[in-house]
C-alpha cells in the first residue's frame, strides 16, 4: 500500500524548517522557487489558469489545486517566500495591504473590541473608524510608545491590538515584545503591522506577535508597480481561520502581481542595506540643516526610542519624518522644487518618495487626532530611494534653499 498522501499542512511544516536552514539572502531567492518539473524553468511560471483539471470529481492533481481564488502555483509560490523571510510557517497573499487589514478584522465579532496605536497609517483607521465600527467592532487609539499604556486600555471585550512599529508618519517605536506580552496575558491576538521595516529588519513573530502584515506594494516588491497585501501567521488554527476567510472574501492577488512581487523578494537584502545607508546620511544631513526644526529616524541616538529600535530590529530602514520651520507655506516652497525626490503618496521603493502627510497620506484622519499626533503642516515624511546619495543630497538642498520666508 501506497504512503499516506501528506497533508497541506504537513507539507507547509516541513517547508518551513527546510526554509529555516539557509541565511534570509537564500530564502528571499530560493524559498518556493522550484525549477519547473516540466519545462526545467528556473523561473516560477505565471499560472493565469482560473481552474485545474480534476482526474476524477474531487480527485485533483498533485499541486491541489481547483480554483485560482483558492489557491494558485503562482501564489502558493509567493506566499510561501515571504513567509520564509518572515521566518512564518504561513503565508496568505491579499490583492492589497487594506484588504489584508479587513480580512483579519473579520476575525471578530459584533462587539470585539481592538486597541491599535494611535499614530497608524491613514488607511488604516479610516477602516477602522468609518467601515469596521458599522459591523460592531469598537476601536480605542492609544499611544504604545510607553508599552504599559496597553493595559488601561484593555477592557473584557478586547479581542485584537494593532500596532505599527515604527508608526507612521511620526516614526514612533512600540516595544513588540513588551505589547506581546501584555496582549497575551489578556487573551488578545497581536497584529504587527511591519511594513515599515521589512522582514529582512524585523521579524515581530520572534518578537511574539500574531500576526504580522504588510503593504507589499512598499519595500517587499520596492519597484512602485504592485498593490498587494501579506499576512504571516506561525499559529495552525489562527492560519486556518484567516486561509478560510482568504477564499471566503477572495481578496486575493493576481499571478502577476504575484510574480511581480516575488521577483522583488530577490533583492529585498540589498535593497535594505542601500536605503538605510542613504536614510543614515539624508537623516545627519536635514539634522544639521537650519531651516528644520527636529529629525525623527530610528536610527538616530536623538530618537526617543533608539534603544528599543536597536533592541527589537537588525536596522533602522529608510523612512524619515522630518519637521520644517514655518509653516504649509514653506512646506509647498520646499516640495514643487525638488525634482528627483517624487512628490507622491507610498514608499519602499528604488526611487526616493516624499510626502505631506497632513494633505495627503492621512488626510483622512481627523483634524484634532492629526494635531494631537503631531502631523502638522511642516512635517515632512520621505522615503529615502537606493539613487545616488549625493544626487539626493543635492535636491533635497535644492528644496531647503527654495524656502524664502522661514
Amino acid at each position: 500500500m501506497s504512503e499516506e498522501k501528506k497533508s497541506n499542512k504537513q507539507i507547509l511544516e516541513e517547508n518551513h524548517q527546510k526554509d529555516l536552514l539557509y541565511g534570509f539572502a537564500t530564502r528571499a531567492i530560493h524559498a518556493g522557487q522550484k525549477p519547473d518539473p516540466h519545462s526545467g524553468a528556473v523561473v516560477v511560471p505565471i499560472s493565469l489558469s482560473s481552474t485545474f483539471l480534476q482526474k476524477s470529481p474531487g480527485q485533483l492533481y498533485d499541486g491541489e489545486y481547483e480554483y485560482s481564488r483558492s489557491g494558485n502555483p503562482t501564489r502558493a509560490a509567493y506566499e510561501r517566500c515571504v513567509a520564509a523571510c518572515e521566518g512564518a510557517k504561513y503565508g496568505l497573499a491579499f490583492s492589497s495591504g487594506s484588504a489584508t487589514t479587513a480580512t483579519i478584522c473579520n476575525l471578530l465579532q459584533n462587539g470585539d473590541h481592538v486597541v491599535s496605536v494611535d499614530d497608524v497609517y491613514g488607511g488604516t483607521q479610516r477602516y477602522f473608524n468609518n467601515v469596521a465600527c458599522k459591523f460592531g467592532l469598537t476601536f480605542t487609539y492609544v499611544d504604545l510608545a510607553d508599552a504599559s499604556k496597553l493595559k488601561d486600555a484593555i477592557t473584557p471585550q478586547t479581542k485584537m491590538v494593532w500596532i505599527e512599529t515604527p508608526t507612521n508618519p511620526t516614526l514612533k517605536i512600540v516595544d513588540i515584545e513588551e505589547t506581546a506580552k501584555i496582549a497575551h496575558a489578556h487573551n488578545c491576538i497581536l497584529v504587527v503591522d511591519n511594513t515599515f521595516m521589512s522582514p529582512y529588519f524585523q521579524n515581530p513573530l520572534k518578537l511574539g506577535a500574531d500576526i504580522v502584515v504588510h503593504s507589499v506594494s512598499k519595500y517587499i516588491n520596492g519597484h512602485t508597480d504592485v498593490i498587494g497585501g501579506f499576512a504571516a501567521i506561525n499559529d495552525t488554527t489562527l492560519y486556518e481561520r484567516l486561509k478560510y476567510l482568504q477564499n471566503s472574501i477572495g481578496a486575493i492577488p493576481s499571478p502577476f502581481d504575484c510574480y511581480l512581487a516575488m521577483r522583488g523578494m530577490k533583492t529585498l537584502h540589498l535593497r535594505m542595506q542601500a536605503h538605510e545607508k542613504n536614510a543614515f546620511q539624508v537623516a545627519r544631513f536635514l539634522e544639521g540643516h537650519s531651516k528644520v526644526e527636529k529629525v525623527f529616524y530610528p536610527g538616530l541616538e536623538s530618537h526617543p526610542q533608539h534603544a528599543i529600535a536597536k533592541k527589537q530590529a537588525s536596522g533602522f530602514g529608510g523612512m524619515i519624518t522630518f519637521f520644517l520651520k514655518g509653516g504649509l507655506v514653506e512646506s509647498r516652497q520646499f516640495l514643487e522644487a525638488l525634482t528627483l525626490c517624487k512628490l507622491a503618496e507610498s514608499l519602499g521603493a528604488v526611487e526616493t518618495l516624499i510626502e505631506h502627510p497632513a494633505i495627503m497620506t492621512h488626510a483622512s484622519v481627523p483634524a484634532e487626532m492629526r494635531k494631537k499626533l503631531g502631523i502638522s503642516d511642516t512635517l515632512i515624511r520621505i522615503s529615502v530611494g537606493v539613487e545616488d546619495i549625493n544626487d539626493i543630497l543635492g535636491d533635497l538642498t535644492r528644496g531647503l534653499d527654495a524656502i524664502k520666508t522661514a
